[in-house]
């Protein structure tokens, strides 16, 4: 049994998340807290295995009880409650880069009581058992959709460097392993580089792009999955705290070397040409794998464009967004690298690929950014002295 302490200094937020989690399998609400101070007396005495955060109460806020917080218990999974506005937004961001594990959004616009439970049920059930289940080394409950949190039986096990050109793949105990697609090399020009993420996304990317140099000579562009308002805010935060330019992507940006774009809430991220230049496309076609922005989509549009002079990485997320499009850049000729199981928040989306076979090389979050780079590098030294 999965047991969660509600923090929230409104009596109508706290019965609202209680009733979401009243009926979800093997959850139990054992607490409640009307702010951040007492939030802290709680959690130490009925050890809780997650516990939501609202951001905005009295005598401790939300970011200040995650930074006390993280002082005694730091696996405890935190989910923050947040509105959608610029305000929330902002305050979210603050609080994950704090040590919060992971946000949902407050119902907005919606009918009824009835409706607003249910919109609760549906973003929190899961994040509650994909992050129980990582604090406790296993899945609690029931598990998410195919693909999130550990990988099933029978997958191989993961990669730890790089794979050898044309290499088999690992094999475990289970079915044998899916083929990999034959490499055209180690030395392949690299004009673009695309980066999947989800849950635990925005520490992970930040660490990703910190490690980067500031005169990196191919873009990048990002999908996080993130509401709208966010995606700008989080841009705009990591212009601010990396090396790299970073921006919301808009329609008809053109593609520039040390730039990273970040896909827009609710809108797919898409290249095409025009000319010679690379330009963005916002697309509202509908959701992929419950997702808009969706990793799937941008990998595929990456593969049409650059083929084999793509490299892609899929960070900490839950779900399977990532896999589909991964295998389509492994058969355009691109490589895919993944973040290892240990440093991921949740790893079902590079799971899924490395699951899959579909990973080059898997990888701790502290190594992501020197392996980009490097390859990045050799790839185009040896292109430009060929």
């Amino acid at each position: 049994m999965i047991s969660v302490l509600v923090v929230d200094d409104s009596v109508v937020v706290r019965r609202l998340i209680v009733d979401a989690l009243g009926d979800a399998p093997n959850i139990k609400v054992i607490g409640t807290a009307a702010n951040g101070l007492l939030a802290q007396t709680k959690i130490d005495q009925l050890k809780p295995d997650v516990v939501t955060m609202d951001i905005e109460m009295p005598q401790m806020d939300g970011i200040a009880a995650v930074k006390e917080l993280r002082k005694r218990h730091s696996r405890l999974p935190v989910i923050m409650f947040s509105t959608l506005s610029a305000a929330g937004a902002s305050a979210t961001l603050e609080a994950l880069s704090a040590g919060a594990t992971d946000y949902v959004t407050k119902p907005s616009n919606v009918g009824s009581i009835a409706e607003s439970i249910a919109a609760v049920r549906e973003q929190l059930v899961p994040k509650i058992y994909a992050l129980a289940g990582r604090a406790r080394g296993g899945l609690s409950g029931p598990p998410p959709r195919p693909g999130a949190g550990r990988p099933v039986p029978g997958r191989p096990p993961m990669v730890t460097g790089p794979a050898r050109t044309g290499a088999a793949p690992p094999r475990s105990a289970g079915p044998a392993a899916p083929a990999r697609t034959p490499r055209r090399g180690p030395q392949g020009r690299v004009d673009i580089l695309a980066v999947g993420c989800s849950t635990g996304g925005p520490d992970a990317l930040t660490k990703v792009l910190l490690g980067l140099p500031t005169d990196l000579s191919v873009p990048i562009v990002v999908t996080q999955h993130m509401p709208p308002v966010f995606t700008k805010m989080f841009a705009e935060r990591l212009d601010r705290s990396t090396p790299l330019h970073v921006v919301e992507a808009a329609e008809g940006m053109e593609l520039t070397a040390g730039t990273v774009y970040i896909a827009p809430g609710d809108r797919h991220l898409v290249l095409t040409r025009r000319g010679t230049a690379t330009v963005t496309q916002l697309s509202s076609a509908p959701p992929e794998n419950s997702c808009r922005p969706a990793v799937d989509v941008m990998f595929r549009s990456v593969a049409q464009l650059y083929g084999g002079s793509a490299f892609a990485a899929v960070l900490t997320g839950m779900g399977h967004d990532g896999r589909g499009g991964a295998k389509v850049l492994r058969d355009a000729g691109a490589e895919v690298l993944a973040q290892d199981e240990a440093s991921s928040v949740v790893w079902g989306m590079p799971g899924a690929v490395v699951g899959a076979g579909l990973a080059d090389q898997v990888l701790p979050l502290d190594r992501i950014a020197s392996a980009l780079a490097t390859r990045v590098k050799i790839g185009r030294s040896a292109a430009v002295a060929g």
